[in-house]
């Protein structure tokens, strides 16, 4: 009994603190979000944000693999599992990401933790399949529209911020009677070159383009860099992809977990999963359209937003589950 009791008691705890959590974090980022300078964001905001948005990922990770291992879970464990382990690798995603922007001063297009993401999206793509395709479905008409409406603005989005991935034209491109200086007013030259005479003068030139661009960074930094870097384009499509599996998936949730006494921790699930999808929207938006974009804006909120909605969510349905069972027991 003083078990029951003490765990009801940690699942209370969980969840107000989740809410103040997310208060919290909404605050930090409208407050200091727009605190970027000409040099980008100062180091306390990116540190704050990393920490906010691991230790986001790290207690939902926590709360969703507790129910995967509680036999009172009404929901399928299988189900949890595959959230839990989403959240798990997108924790050791954001660890790799923040160690190669905060620690390596690195923006590359790839990085080890784009891998980590891309397992995250899976896990949580079969979860919520499946916690869609055990529901027995039955849906209105007007419900279908509406999943199928959400699925096209979906596939809109992801041409549109595919599209941004093409590199714009520099501006002399662009104007056809902008000549460049090189071209308009050509140095003449009065005396023919000796072959002798110009491989001294292209020499700096030469040992300027072999010298290393990558000094204090490790080689085997430079080599996974390299090793990933073909692959931008497939780990982009899979991206767009994903989000708007999720976005079908998490709109079918919402309507279909509308009512009931587990409704309400589903529905989070689906809040942080439209959470997710706008973040990835905006930050795919801000690195393709805006110059020299440094993350920590104020929509990529929604991530840490998210996490802590998964981990709502894993509190309500524990909450609820062993709520009905201490009712059926009271019952019998």
């Amino acid at each position: 009994m003083r078990s029951a009791v003490k765990k009801s008691s940690l699942t209370l705890f969980a969840i107000q603190f989740e809410i103040l959590f997310g208060f919290f974090t909404l605050l930090f980022f409208l407050l200091f979000s727009s605190s970027a300078t000409g040099q980008g964001y100062p180091i306390w905001y990116s540190r704050g944000t990393t920490i906010l948005e691991l230790f986001a990922f790290f207690l939902a990770m926590i709360l969703c693999l507790r129910n995967a291992f509680s036999s009172m879970i009404v929901s399928s464990r299988k189900v949890w599992l595959g959230i839990g382990l989403g959240m798990l690798c997108y924790f050791v995603g954001n660890i790799f990401f923040a160690y190669w922007e905060l620690g390596l001063k690195r923006e590359p297009d790839v990085s080890p933790g784009d891998l980590f993401y891309i397992l995250s999206y899976l896990f949580l793509m079969v979860s919520m399949g499946l916690a869609v395709f055990e529901r027995r479905l039955n849906l209105e008409g007007w419900q279908y529209g509406v999943i199928g409406a959400v699925g096209a603005m979906g596939v809109v989005v992801a041409i549109v911020l595919s599209a941004g991935d093409q590199p714009a034209a520099p501006a002399a491109q662009l104007n056809p009677f902008h000549t460049p200086k090189a071209i308009a007013a050509p140095v003449p030259v009065k005396t023919p070159l000796l072959p002798v005479q110009v491989a001294p003068s292209f020499a700096p030139l030469v040992a300027q383009a072999a010298a290393p661009v990558t000094t204090g960074v490790p080689g085997w930094v430079v080599a996974i860099e390299g090793f990933l870097d073909p692959f931008k384009g497939l780990l982009g499509f899979l991206y767009l992809i994903a989000d708007t599996v999720l976005l079908i998936i998490a709109t079918t949730l919402f309507l279909a977990f509308w009512g009931g006494r587990f409704a309400q921790s589903w529905r989070m699930i689906a809040a942080a999963t439209f959470c997710l999808y706008i973040a990835d929207a905006w930050f795919k938006f801000a690195t393709t359209r805006l110059p020299n974009y440094q993350s920590g804006g104020l929509l990529e909120v929604g991530w840490v937003l998210s996490a802590i909605l998964f981990g709502l969510g894993a509190a309500l349905e524990y909450r609820a589950s062993h709520q009905r069972r201490a009712s059926s027991r009271r019952r019998a």
